[in-house]
């Protein structure tokens, strides 16, 4: 390989000398959730107004930066000025005037738009305060939200590319993988498989075209963390990449989104393009002989997709359908060519490995559960969004410290972790350590790291039965176990959540579970039992209350509830009787009336229409 000519540390000074022209630095998410919540009227009116701000920051110029997600999605839209240390919340177009002229001319904080704790109550001001973050160790989320995700000179002033050059200019491929299985990574998609050793027996197949594909399908309900990588710190993966084809000897690379993901797919096409234009990707990468190719294969949303062989499929313009196994696709993989597959997260760990040593992320985490994961905490918690933690961190420490606790003052009741592949944890789980080992002896995963919250009022069999639903319409129905397995599975619990069911039901559910985790092609398949498997055995009392009892203790399922009328507090009015479609209820006026359950749909009508509250749903 030709010696490298790009000077890395005079790209960085450049770099950062543009950057301290901006002065000061609003910076602004413009995730897709906040830009759902209105982050881009926001942007619109900070420009507008364009105010001096000199006084108070010895700066001339004030520039608004729209970042990637930030992680807090709960507070969003969320604007951060870090030179002043303020971060504010939940902020509207309509305030971003007061934001400017009481806080940036007049330098008096607008204590409204602060963070509040919900458990002191007090107003936080700088995010280095807030729990959320200040209990967090970002390395894949390091750079999102605090660069303008779209500018590669953001990047290479946080030292984006500089692990790339360390490499080319090192030249020496074996000691990049070596120094990766070193480091401890294991793939952070769900299977958890050690990423140095699958970047070696890529690279044991000499000669000829091998690809580097990067998966960021995403396809688990509630997840979202590597879409945020890919809208926030686009260059973070494509380095990560770059620096693996380097190790296996690939020249070529996909990079697989699901179509659902514009603004990843729009910020990703911009930074191949720019990194292209300045020689760190495409041809003669840094002047060196070096080159890799990247492009950008959208899919269609298919879960099943998600599975390597599928996804490669689908890359081929073939149905996304599952292969068996072998061929592993390190051997033979897409067109037939040895593949390496890593996920967003994955790869996004790589420049920070290669500059700071495995050790340092060998360091984090516990046992064979290296460095940080990523987890996407939504649910009943109060603060909601996207952290990233050292593994082996609890999940009293996620749901509690992090997360702030239970809305509304209610009980945890479970954690379903990993989305339809992974398992239900329950308050006996609150100190487990979130690490691999330890989540699968609890009958979980780490899946690629969705964190559903429970509350008490959550039914656990009405859970299982969304999460059937989900992979029983995902399968592709390639083999028989997932096929027909999922459909009688859902069947099954549809049949208890409409007070159907029958005490043979859960034997025969369990024993279906088990024969679809052992008979299945894939992945989908062999994780999908997982929500039944793991909630049978932590709740199997709620579902014997559902079929025994015709009784759902969360109060959630409606076959199961009955509307009644509180004779106390009914005055007669008719109200209800003339609102009812199907005639239930009975009764004379100024006297108290009452249902017919018989014919009662539980529609709720009659709950709108009473000015007494005198009915119940219960």
């Amino acid at each position: 390989m030709s010696n490298v000519t790009l000077d890395i540390k005079a790209e960085q000074a450049k770099a950062q000398a543009e950057i301290k022209k901006q002065g000061l630095r609003v910076l602004v998410c413009a995730g897709t959730g906040c830009v759902a919540n209105g982050a881009l009227d926001v942007i619109a009116k900070f420009e507008e107004l364009g105010v001096n701000v000199g006084k108070l920051t010895q700066e001339d110029k004030l520039t608004i930066i729209p970042t990637g997600c930030h992680g807090f999605c709960e507070q969003g839209v969320l604007v951060c000025i870090p030179q002043l240390h303020t971060t504010y919340v939940k902020v509207k177009a309509d305030d971003v005037d007061e934001i400017v002229h009481k806080h940036l001319e007049g330098g008096e904080v607008v204590e409204r738009l602060l963070y509040v704790d919900p458990q002191t109550k007090q107003h936080v001001q700088s995010d280095e305060d807030i729990n959320f973050y200040k209990k967090q160790t970002r390395t894949a989320l390091a750079n999102c939200g605090n660069i303008d995700a779209e500018s590669l000179d953001e990047s290479i002033n946080v030292q984006g590319y500089e692990a790339l050059h360390k490499v080319l200019t090192e030249n020496n491929p074996d000691a990049v993988i070596q120094e990766v299985i070193d480091s401890g990574l294991r793939g952070r998609g769900g299977a958890g498989f050690s990423t140095g050793l699958k970047w070696k027996f890529t690279a044991a197949n000499k000669g000829g075209k091998s690809y580097v594909v990067c998966n960021g399908d995403e396809g688990d309900p509630g997840a979202f963390m590597d879409r945020s990588v890919m809208e926030g710190d686009p260059h973070k993966l494509l380095e990560g990449m770059a620096i693996a084809a380097f190790a296996i000897g690939a020249d070529e690379g996909y990079i697989y989104v699901r179509a659902e993901y514009p603004l990843a797919i729009t910020r990703l096409r911009k930074a191949i393009a720019e990194a292209e234009e300045r020689h760190y990707l495409g041809k003669n990468i840094m002047g060196t002989d070096f080159s890799f190719v990247l492009h950008i294969k959208e899919g269609a949303g298919a879960f099943v997709c998600g599975e390597e062989s599928a996804l490669l499929a689908s890359i081929e313009g073939e149905r996304g359908m599952p292969r068996p196994k072998p061929p592993f696709p390190a051997n033979k993989g897409l067109f037939g060519r040895p593949t390496l597959i890593n996920n967003v997260e994955t790869l996004a760990n790589i420049p920070a490995i290669i500059l700071k040593g495995a050790n340092w992320f060998a360091s984090m985490g516990t046992g064979t559960s290296k460095g940080t994961k990523t987890f996407a905490l939504t649910g009943e918690v109060n603060n909601t969004g996207l952290i990233e933690v050292p593994m082996g961190t609890t999940l009293r420490e996620i749901v509690f410290d992090i997360g702030g606790g239970i809305r509304n003052g209610k009980k945890f009741k479970a954690v379903q972790i990993g989305g339809p592949s992974g398992g239900c944890l329950t308050e006996e789980h609150l100190d487990l350590p979130m690490d691999y080992e330890s989540l699968t002896k609890a009958g979980a995963m780490v899946g690629s790291g969705g964190l559903v919250v429970m509350n008490e009022d959550t039914c656990i069999v009405e859970v299982a039965r969304f999460f059937m639903n989900f992979t029983q319409n995902e399968s592709c129905g390639k083999c028989v176990p997932c096929r027909e397995g999922t459909k009688n599975m859902l069947k099954i619990l549809q049949k208890i959540v409409a007070g159907e069911g029958e005490m043979e039901d859960l034997d025969l559910l369990e024993e279906l579970a088990n024969s679809v985790r052992d008979g299945s092609l894939c992945g989908l398949g062999k994780t999908a039992p997982n929500p039944v498997l793991s909630t049978l055995k932590y709740f199997r009392d709620e579902y014997i209350a559902h079929i025994k009892e015709k009784r759902c203790p969360a109060g959630v399922c409606s076959a199961m509830k009955k509307i009644t009328i509180d004779e106390e507090l009914c005055k007669g009015c008719t109200k209800c009787a003339r609102t009812c479609p199907v005639g239930a209820i009975e009764g004379t006026v100024k006297n108290p009336h009452k249902i017919d359950q018989s014919k009662c749909i539980k529609c709720g009508a009659c709950l709108d229409a009473c000015p007494f509250k005198a009915i119940k749903k219960n």
